[in-house]
This record gives structure tokens, C-alpha cells and sequence, in this order.
């Protein structure tokens, strides 16, 4: 099932509400797509509002808006090596604050205290309930979904600073959709990234070091996650510099395509 949350565009009675809906149809033929309105939050059984719109006729927004995101670095041996580091021994973990987010077709804002602003596409898992020290067995049970993510990161800043919070977690920073994919396997599934149409990331999550549910452990050993928490995954070799004016679109295998354009921060 494909969760998205949407806002209703002009020209309808429902112009501008915030809703969840379950989005059916077929990717390849987007004319056709319907999104039927859920009642509420999504985490409980769908109570459908009897709502549909066409998916031509709404505005998809960021599918969540998480409490907290937490990230994870240098889960892919490759690129761990492309930019000379080592493969941590534990997982390498930050975060992004929710201020971050930003959903498909919103403009990711080139920060004016950066020159070197990079991709990084990644596969993202949606909490469905609050866990704290999940066992490995029971990572299923807590996962709602998962959608794709930009762990979009000012390079320069993050090598001049040492610490990421200003290069991973300026406005913008983490672009999520187009929607949750609640039935999908993470185990071997394609993450590319493109920068208007020229591929530059193509790799596949059985590549990562740590998987999903070890890495949603190791996570959840800290802190207690919550509902609609996101857990960025890593990323593939292949991350390079996005310029203003540039497209920049994350297509997961099973989920599909996450776009946004690079603008100037105004």
C-alpha cells in the first residue's frame, strides 16, 4: 500500500487541507493515479473518508513530518572509500532536525554559507509505533514503511567543521517522497540518483553494510523512536555536486521517484 500526504490544489472544496491518503494506480501511467483520503493519522487500520481526488489534482507533500530523523553514515563500503574514510566499526549515526524536511517538488535552497553543496540518495524507513531496544526479530513489527530520501549535505562545511549539524541539517536538507511504501522488502532493491537526467548514483541496498533491522537495533538501543520517526539508511557511491537550476531525482526500486530543484536561498 501507498501512503502519501497531500494537499488538495485550487479549484476544489477540499483546496488546501492537509490529509493522508492511499494512492492507487500505476506508476508508469501517472494520468491514471487516484488518492482516496484516510481519516486521521495512517498507523491504525485505513479509515478512508470516501474522499478521492486524482493524483494530477493534489500537491504530494513530504509523506511524514518525523519527530526526529536519524541517519545513518558511511553504510556503503564504496562510498565510504570515494570520499577516504574507513568503514566504521558501529554504525555511524547524526541527525537532521524535522525542519529539514521538505516534500517532492519543493526546491531544496543552496545555503549561502556553503560552495559545495552534494546528493546523497538513500532508502528511509518510517517508524509505525514507539519501540526502544527492539530485538532483531521484531524490527518488522515496528516499521510502517519506507520512502526515499536526499541526505542532501554541504561538503565543504561538513570537512571544514567536523561535526555535520550545520552541513547535514540546513533548511531543505531532507527532501522525503513521494510517498510510503508499506509492503516492500529492503533487503536488494536499486537506489539511483540523477542530476538533470545524467545518472550519478546507482547502487542497491544489499550493498549496505548494516542491514535495515540491524541498523534500526543499534538505533533503538539509545533513544525510543516514535511514530512517523524517519531512519536514513546510508548512501551509495557516486554522491557529486548539485549547482543551482539543477533537477535532482532519488528512484528507489518498489517505491519510485523523489524530485526537486536546486534554487538559490532567498
Amino acid at each position: 500500500m501507498r501512503i502519501a500526504r497531500f494537499s488538495v490544489r485550487e479549484g476544489s472544496p477540499a483546496a488546501g487541507s492537509v490529509s493522508f491518503g492511499v494512492v492507487e494506480g500505476e506508476v508508469s501511467a501517472p494520468d491514471s493515479m487516484v488518492v482516496h483520503a484516510l481519516a486521521g493519522h495512517p498507523f491504525g487500520p485505513p479509515q478512508p473518508t470516501g474522499e478521492s481526488y486524482r493524483l494530477q489534482d493534489v500537491r504530494l507533500l513530504a509523506p511524514m513530518l518525523p519527530n526526529k530523523i536519524v541517519a545513518v553514515g558511511r553504510n556503503y563500503a564504496a562510498h565510504a572509500a570515494e570520499l577516504g574514510n574507513e568503514v566504521p566499526a558501529v554504525p555511524l549515526t547524526f541527525f537532521k532536525p524535522s525542519t529539514a524536511v521538505i516534500g517532492p517538488s519543493e526546491s531544496i535552497a543552496y545555503p549561502p554559507f556553503s560552495s559545495d553543496v552534494q546528493h546523497e540518495a538513500e532508502l528511509a524507513v518510517v517508524i509505525g509505533r514507539m519501540c526502544r531496544e527492539v530485538p532483531l526479530e521484531r524490527v518488522p513489527e515496528v516499521i510502517f514503511g519506507y520512502t526515499c530520501a536526499n541526505d542532501v549535505t554541504a561538503r565543504d562545511v561538513q570537512q571544514r567543521e567536523g561535526q555535520w549539524a550545520r552541513a547535514k541539517g540546513f533548511d531543505t536538507s531532507c527532501p522525503l517522497g513521494p510517498w510510503i511504501e508499506t509492503d516492500l522488502d529492503p533487503a536488494d532493491l536499486a537506489v539511483t540518483c540523477t542530476v538533470n537526467g545524467e545518472l550519478r548514483q546507482a547502487g542497491r541496498t544489499s550493498q549496505m553494510i548494516r542491514s535495515v533491522a540491524e541498523l534500526i537495533v543499534h538505533i533503538s538501543e539509545a533513544m525510543t523512536l516514535l511514530p512517523g520517526d524517519v531512519v536514513l539508511t546510508g548512501t551509495p557511491a557516486g554522491v557529486g555536486p548539485l549547482n543551482v537550476g539543477d533537477e535532482v531525482a532519488v528512484s528507489i526500486e518498489g517505491i519510485g521517484t523523489l524530485a526537486n530543484k536546486v534554487i538559490k536561498r532567498g
